[in-house]
């Protein structure tokens, strides 16, 4: 299933950048993420916590940056184990930043597979779910930026 979308954000890119690449500030702006451990500078673990229509899953997930370009490109790899069922997700997410007058558009492409039960439930409700993932990271995010400058 692939997932793709954009947004801008009123901050330099340089800073969104910062803000993205950093996994303490990241996980901030994605809803579900607990206990992050960084391995090193490229590797990370968390326990990821979302509902997808009347399930509730827990994930242990890895993320690896694969590439990163600054300012303006970050692509990384995650695993994902869920908790108590079967199955498995991997994905590779691609975000890349732009200047956009003086705001920063991120585009991002999300290409995931999806085994077990958490595959079941159908790529409609899933892609409904991404959206929604979607519009609570950008508007933390551009929370985040708005508290800079106000």
């Amino acid at each position: 299933m692939n997932v793709s979308g954009e947004f801008t954000v009123k901050a330099p890119r340089n800073a969104v950048f910062d803000a993205l690449r950093d996994a303490r500030s990241f996980v901030r702006f994605v809803d579900g993420v607990q206990d992050l451990k960084e391995i090193d500078s490229t590797h990370y673990e968390a326990v990821f916590e979302t509902k997808v229509a009347y399930m509730k899953f827990r994930f242990n997930v890895t993320v690896e940056i694969i590439r990163i370009k600054p300012p303006g490109e970050i692509e990384a790899k995650i695993e994902g184990t869920p908790l108590g069922i079967v199955g498995r997700l991997t994905a590779t997410s691609r975000t890349t930043l732009s200047k956009a007058g003086d705001e920063t558009k991120v585009v991002y492409l999300v290409e995931s597979t999806i085994a077990g039960k958490l595959g079941s439930i159908g790529q409609p409700v899933l892609r409904a779910k991404a959206r929604e993932m979607e519009k609570i990271f950008a508007a933390r995010l551009r929370e985040a930026f708005a508290e800079k400058v106000g």
